[in-house]
Formats: structure tokens, C-alpha cells, sequence
């Protein structure tokens, strides 16, 4: 196919897609998907290997947000059963770090609900980036506490984080449909501070609420514009007590295509299959792993994901292996660039959250247990074709914020 050659050439290259060829990889058919994927994967393949990054998500403070985010379980007014809770202090924190990185996670990404920090949040959150880091030796950290304010960034930096996650999440066309408490510009203005301040910013999009295809592309095209060192690509876990509770509108060949679409228009940059892969992708994950460089090991913020050790099987089963802490994850002309650029550190930015500030998790994950395989209870029948699995969703009992194991 003409158009995969084009794009595998542009990607190889660094060469920014055409509008028109990128809304064709999501236009592609059925038949044409594993040309698709195998397309991708070769760019893939040029700047990451078969190195897959492994990140873990601390939940410092669950719910209680005012924002209005229709997708979220910690929205004001949700009425999810979620966990609530206020903020876990340092060694807490750092605990439930440490179950992800025994698990195989380079990289801690500590989320907290709300619009954003206040300057004594972000002395709080500061005390807990030091404490993990003075605990767990040759760990990356990655915030996400939402809208920041002038100065915000720098402190975090100075504490010792390495990267700052705040996702777009749609298109700036559709923004106002799916929140009205804060607004795209904020959004942007966020990631902007955080590459600003020298940190490796994160930043991503949400798929799955009701977008059209130029809505999708138009977000990717702006991240790229953007320049995020990592792109987290979430997957609307429609949690019931949410407005979006009714849009179950992805399959896993259509996660597929957005995946491989974000792949050609940010192909050096960290991909990472965030949010609700268990969920929409189902036993497509390990094909995935063509596509993305990166996923969450074990559960998100407020939901269930796939067992730890069933992802570190996926992992080796499909081919791929897991990036030690030794490893660079960027390309070397990422690394390499100018203090105050994204691509000022060694690793990539963290992902998709919850809070305001961060994206979709707190919506994400499955519901698989006692470490079982791909995903789901073991009593779960197959979907019919075509059919979402609403029984993959279930809210997170365990890790932070409770008295039981972590999942990691």
C-alpha cells in the first residue's frame, strides 16, 4: 500500500504526515489492519526496539475534585463508589512506589485529584518525590497534580521530579463538550510550564468519547506541535456514575488504528498504551506492543487493571522486553536537546490520569484478579462480536489508600 510506504518513510525520517494521510490509517479497513500495525511497527522498531517501559501510578489523594470532567470517576458530583481519600503522606506514598518498581516499573507517576496544586500541595508532593527518591534508588518521577501555577514547574523540578504530566485529552473544537471548568488553553498553558521549566513533559488524548476522526488527529497534531517527550493514549473506560457512562464506542482494531496513527504523526516520541487497554484492546494488548513503547504495570487510579505478572508474560510472550533502568528511553537526538526543551532528560513523561490536570485513568483498567490471564474474571464469557465488555470494569479495593496488596 502506497500510503503505509509514505508514512513508514516519513516516520523514519522524523517527517510530519500529511492531515490527509493520517486520517486514512484510520479510515483503513479490517483487512489492510495488520499491514497497518506491521507499517507502524517498523517505526516503532527504528527509534525504541523491542524495548517496552513499564511506569506505575500512586494515587496521593482520590476524588473529591470540583472539576466537571465528563469522563471522570472523581468528577464533582460522581457518584462511582470510587475510593475517597485525602492525601497519603510521604512514606505511604513511597510504599506503594515500591511495589511497582519490585514489579519491574522504571518510572513512578504520582497523581493526585483536583484542579490544581496549591503552593502548600506542591511542598507536600515535593516532600514525597524526595522520600521515594531517597528510598528507591535510580527511580524516575513524574507528577500530575494539574493546572499549575507560575513558579509551580521549577519547585517540582528542584524536588527532584523528573517529567509533568497534564493530557489535551480531545481536540480544542470539542474541549467545551467535555468539560466546562477549566478550558484547552489552560491545558495547554500547563504542559508549556512544565517544558518551560525543564522538566520532560507528558502529554496525551483520550479516545473513545464520542469523537470523530478529525477530532482524533487534530489533538495528535497539536501534541506534536507541543513536543511531548511521551504520549499516553487512553482508552474511555466508561465508569457508570459519569455522563460518558453510555459510550462504549472503541473495538480493539479501532484502538489499534489510533495507536498506529499516533505512531506516524509522533514516531520518536514515547507512546504509551494508557487507560482502558485491558478493557478495549482485550487479547489484541501483546499486538499493541507494536505500536506503543510503553504501558502501566498493574492498576490505575480508581479502577483495575490487568494483573502485574500477566503483563510481564504478555511482554516477553509477544517478543518484546522490559527497558531496565540503565536504558536511555528516548532516541539519542531527544536526549540530547537544550536544557528547557522536552527532550532534556533521560526518560519520558508518565501519563494519563485522573485529576483535572492529567486525563482519563481514574476510568481505566479491567478487572482481571488473583493474577489471572489477559484480562476479566475467569467466569467472564466472550462478548459476541462487535460487543463491549462491560463486565472488564471494576473499581480498585487495593494498593493506595487501603489496607491490602498493591496489584503490581
Amino acid at each position: 500500500m502506497d500510503l503505509l510506504n509514505t508514512l513508514v518513510d516519513k516516520g523514519l525520517r522524523r517527517e510530519l504526515p500529511t492531515r490527509e494521510e493520517a486520517l486514512a490509517v484510520l479510515a483503513t479497513s479490517d483487512d489492510d489492519l495488520l499491514d497497518v500495525v506491521a507499517a507502524a511497527g517498523k517505526v516503532r522498531r527504528h527509534w525504541f526496539g523491542r524495548r517496552v517501559k513499564l511506569n506505575y501510578l500512586v494515587n496521593l489523594k482520590s476524588g473529591l475534585c470540583p472539576e466537571d470532567c465528563s469522563y471522570c470517576s472523581q468528577r464533582l458530583g460522581s457518584t462511582t463508589g470510587i475510593l475517597k481519600y485525602t492525601w497519603l503522606k510521604p512514606d505511604q506514598a513511597s510504599q506503594a512506589a515500591a511495589a511497582g518498581l519490585a514489579g519491574g516499573a522504571k518510572r513512578v507517576c504520582l497523581v493526585a485529584s483536583g484542579r490544581g496544586p496549591t503552593d502548600r500541595d506542591v511542598d507536600r508532593v515535593s516532600e514525597t518525590i524526595r522520600t521515594i527518591k531517597d528510598q528507591n534508588e535510580g527511580v524516575e518521577v513524574c507528577a500530575c497534580l494539574g493546572l499549575l501555577s507560575d513558579g509551580q514547574a521549577e519547585r517540582l523540578r528542584d524536588a527532584g521530579a523528573d517529567a509533568y504530566n497534564h493530557n489535551l485529552n480531545t481536540s480544542e473544537g470539542t474541549y467545551g463538550d467535555i468539560t466546562t471548568t477549566h478550558t484547552y488553553a489552560d491545558r495547554v498553558d500547563t504542559v508549556q510550564k512544565a517544558h518551560g521549566a525543564g522538566l520532560s513533559a507528558c502529554s496525551g488524548l483520550i479516545a473513545g468519547m464520542g469523537e470523530s476522526d478529525e477530532d482524533l488527529v487534530d489533538v495528535v497534531y497539536s501534541l506534536r506541535e507541543l513536543d511531548p517527550d511521551s504520549v499516553p493514549v487512553n482508552f474511555l473506560i466508561p465508569v457508570e456514575g459519569t455522563p460518558l457512562a453510555k459510550e462504549w464506542n472503541l473495538t480493539p482494531q479501532r484502538c489499534l488504528r489510533i495507536l498506529a496513527m499516533v505512531r506516524f504523526v509522533c514516531p520518536d516520541v514515547e507512546v504509551r498504551i494508557a487507560g482502558g487497554r485491558e478493557v478495549h484492546l482485550r487479547t489484541m494488548q501483546p499486538l499493541a506492543l507494536n505500536l506503543a513503547n510503553s504501558i502501566f504495570l498493574g492498576d490505575y487510579l480508581t479502577t483495575e487493571g490487568q494483573a502485574g505478572k500477566a503483563d510481564l508474560e504478555m511482554i516477553a510472550d509477544a517478543g518484546f522486553e522490559v527497558e531496565g533502568t540503565d536504558q536511555v528511553t528516548l532516541p539519542e537526538h531527544r536526549t540530547e536537546t537544550a536544557l528547557g526543551g522536552c527532550g532534556s532528560h533521560e526518560a519520558a513523561g508518565c501519563g494519563s490520569h485522573g485529576s483535572t490536570g492529567c486525563g482519563s485513568h481514574e476510568s481505566a483498567g479491567c478487572g482481571s484478579h488473583e493474577g489471572g490471564g489477559v484480562c476479566g474474571t475467569p467466569a467472564a464469557a466472550a462478548a459476541p462480536a462487535g460487543e463491549p465488555r462491560t463486565d472488564l470494569v471494576a473499581v480498585r479495593r487495593r494498593g493506595a489508600g487501603t489496607d491490602l496488596a498493591p496489584n503490581a
